[in-house]
């Protein structure tokens, strides 16, 4: 069996979620729906279980914080590629549509194939 190199520190984010929340004097429940997340999501949260992604990404979303500053690893992490990390932009980019950066994301692959130097 391979050993996994992170672990996602839910407690951590929900301990941040949770300065979050008394920064701007909120209760849970209005946490619950700024955010869209239902409140037994975060009441199971409290009790230390993981959030789903869905759940994730609109709590981090509500919140600005990150969810990578809650991936922990015993070693240190390695810089991703730079496909992944254009990829990642392209699909983030406000301008672009889901088929404009997929068509964008596959030019830019092409090309950095057939230019990248041969190790």
């Amino acid at each position: 069996m391979v050993e996994k190199m992170g672990w996602f520190d839910s407690n951590g984010l929900y301990e941040a979620l949770d300065a979050e929340r008394q920064a701007r004097h909120l209760t849970w429940k209005q946490v619950a729906a700024a955010s869209g997340v239902s409140a037994s999501t975060l009441t199971r949260m409290a009790q230390g279980r993981r959030p789903d992604l869905d759940s994730l990404a609109a709590l981090t979303a509500w919140s600005g914080l990150r969810a990578d500053d809650f991936v922990r690893s015993e070693s240190e992490r390695p810089e991703p590629e730079p496909l992944a990390v254009i990829s990642t932009y392209l699909r983030s980019d406000k301008n672009l549509t889901a088929e404009a950066a997929t068509a964008l994301d596959g030019v830019i692959k092409a090309a950095y194939e057939h230019l990248r130097i041969r190790k």
